[in-house]
């Protein structure tokens, strides 16, 4: 009976989902889940926030800048996964929910003691400090309210804050926890401060334009936001800037959703109700990519790309794209609403004019033109780049250029769908440098990151999804290792912890381990600082001279290696 109540409420759920005139009670519980912090709820991310290469999946709760609050179970469940990583989530839980379910709390300082207990279990059976493990219905179940952690930073360079979800636990697919009755104060209207008019083809204009065009905006005796009259003909569509801003915090939130309507007829709505993960990587079709590229700015399309199968849009008539004709009239008008219905609106006056066009958007042509729908592969003074089928959403001519081992592969303004290998020619270099070697992405500012690198006899290569600059960089230095908290010999029976900060100025760390009297030791990495932390809570010593070593390796295998002595009781 039980199995078909919840095939039964999947049903409806799926259902409502394309059908969002059905009251939001008939497709979420309310009052099902609590807040999982005890101070006032205030965001610094939104749902479906555009961010670089994917959707924000929840909710970032602010933390008065501070670590250590309490982080509660929203409802009962039981723990289905944990997860410990350097970076991305840090430390974060999952709780099952009967209701079927799941929410996400990440970037935690710690667990409970109870969950720490847990993993520091299979961290040590592991010797890893990185874990992820699935426990069972019956291994860890949690009450409402159960403290299940504390509020934290972990999982790279980000301020304190915890990171909420609410998933479906069959699909993963996140859903807007606005959807569920969390109750967050917002009487502010979104942001609209630019607006951009696309043509579909060179055969449309935007003022004589078949180029992305930048309206002239103004604020009408209402208020409201009005662009200068264009004159265009044929396809044409426009994309925005917008941000929203809620009670209580200054920072620039993502929207909840984008319509535009054409003479009063919606044929445009984008919203952020869920999406799934495996979609991601779409968002570089909803943006404006070589805009954001080039000048760091996000415009979010109210058309719909060939290939973007987002299932984010409630409304998408012809693509979102007007067929504007000559000598006929028409009202744009585009808005963007946050979650309460406070909403900002821009009206596009247009007249319909066939003219000449002045300019156009013509590719330029090199030597690599490429089928996106084709395997493509070229090779150039011993740098060869290959590119499975689909790695493009459409057809291109590359950049491709190779000098003194730099291969520069196109400039990053277009989106890339996945991942292509990049192999360089070793047959030159020595086996020494052979071993020291990697493979390094350049910045514009030259500065360096390690790209993993897989080495052959005479080649090596890399898998990626980024254009710009590749290199062939040697490493050669060993990783450091210093004391931070004690002195060599020192006595440390009233220290509560053990601090070692590491560091690689090339190649980077790719592993540490920690020893004390030969047995493998929890070590926490603080990716921020390069310092491992060891807690002595965790283990009695019946002796007093303890002999610590430390191994660090980095990317290309050079090892360091740190042996001292200290004293414990």
């Amino acid at each position: 009976m039980l199995k078909y109540l919840l095939s039964l409420y999947s049903f409806i759920f799926y259902f409502g989902l394309c059908h969002a005139q059905l009251p939001q009670n008939k497709l979420f519980p309310s009052n099902y889940f609590e807040s999982p912090l005890d101070i006032p709820l205030f965001l610094s991310g939104t749902f479906g926030e555009l961010r670089p290469n994917h959707f924000h999946a929840g909710f970032d709760i602010r933390t008065q800048q501070k670590e250590g609050f309490k982080v509660y179970a929203a409802a009962e469940g039981y723990i289905s996964r944990i997860r410990i990583s350097h970076w991305g989530y840090g430390k974060v839980v999952y709780i099952t929910h009967p209701n079927g379910f799941t929410t996400v709390y990440a970037h935690l300082q710690r667990f409970s003691d109870r969950l720490e207990t847990y993993i520091k279990k299979k961290q040590y059976e592991n010797e890893s400090f990185e874990m992820q493990v699935y426990p069972n219905a019956n291994e860890l179940p949690i009450s409402r309210k159960e403290v299940i952690g504390l509020s934290g930073r972990t999982g790279g360079f980000m301020g304190p804050h915890l990171h909420f979800e609410i998933r479906d636990s069959s699909t993963q697919n996140a859903f807007n926890p606005m959807l569920f009755g969390f109750n967050l104060n917002d009487s502010i209207k979104p942001t609209i401060d630019n607006v951009i008019g696309y043509t579909k083809n060179n055969d449309s204009h935007i003022n004589q334009l078949s180029i992305p065009t930048q309206l002239s905006l103004k604020k009408s005796t209402t208020n409201e936001i009005v662009a200068d009259s264009i004159k265009a003909y044929g396809e044409i569509s426009f994309g925005v800037h917008s941000f929203d801003v809620l009670d209580g915090a200054p920072n620039r939130n993502g929207i909840y959703s984008l319509e535009m309507l054409v003479n009063g007829q919606k044929i445009h709505e984008f919203n952020t109700s869920q999406f799934a993960f495996k979609d991601d990587k779409l968002i570089n079709l909803l943006v404006d990519y070589k805009r954001l590229a080039i000048q760091n700015q996000t415009i979010q399309k109210c058309f719909v790309e060939p290939l973007n199968s987002l299932g984010m849009y409630a409304t998408n008539i012809n693509n979102g794209y007007l067929k504007v004709e000559d000598g006929i009239h028409y009202k744009v008008e585009i808005i963007a609403k946050d979650f309460k219905g406070n909403q900002q609106k821009v009206s596009i006056p247009i007249k319909g004019k066939k003219d000449s066009i002045l300019v156009t958007s013509t590719p330029k042509i090199t030597n690599y033109s490429i089928n996106h729908t084709q395997f493509n592969k070229f090779e150039l003074n011993g740098v060869k780049v290959s590119f499975p089928k689909y790695t493009f959403y459409n057809d291109l001519y590359l950049d491709f250029v190779v000098e003194n081992n730099r291969a520069t592969i196109h400039t990053p303004t277009v989106p890339v769908a996945a991942n292509f290998t990049l192999t360089f020619d070793t047959s030159t270099y020595s086996q020494k440098e052979k071993e020291q070697l990697y493979i390094a992405y350049l910045t514009n500012k030259n500065r360096s990151s390690y790209t993993k690198t897989i080495k052959k006899d005479n080649y090596c290569y890399t898998s990626t999804r980024k254009f710009g600059n590749y290199a062939i960089l040697f490493d050669d230095k060993i990783p450091t290792i210093k004391l931070y908290n004690f002195k060599e010999n020192q006595w440390l029976t009233n220290h509560l912890q053990l601090k070692v900060k590491i560091g690689d100025i090339g190649s980077g760390i790719k592993s540490y381990r920690g020893e004390i009297d030969g047995a493998w030791i929890l070590m926490e990495y603080d990716v921020t600082n390069g310092i491992l932390t060891h807690d002595f809570t965790e283990k009695t010593y019946m002796e007093a001279k303890h002999e610590l070593k430390i191994v660090v390796m980095d990317n290309v295998g050079n090892t360091s290696e740190l042996v001292t002595t200290f004293y414990r009781k």
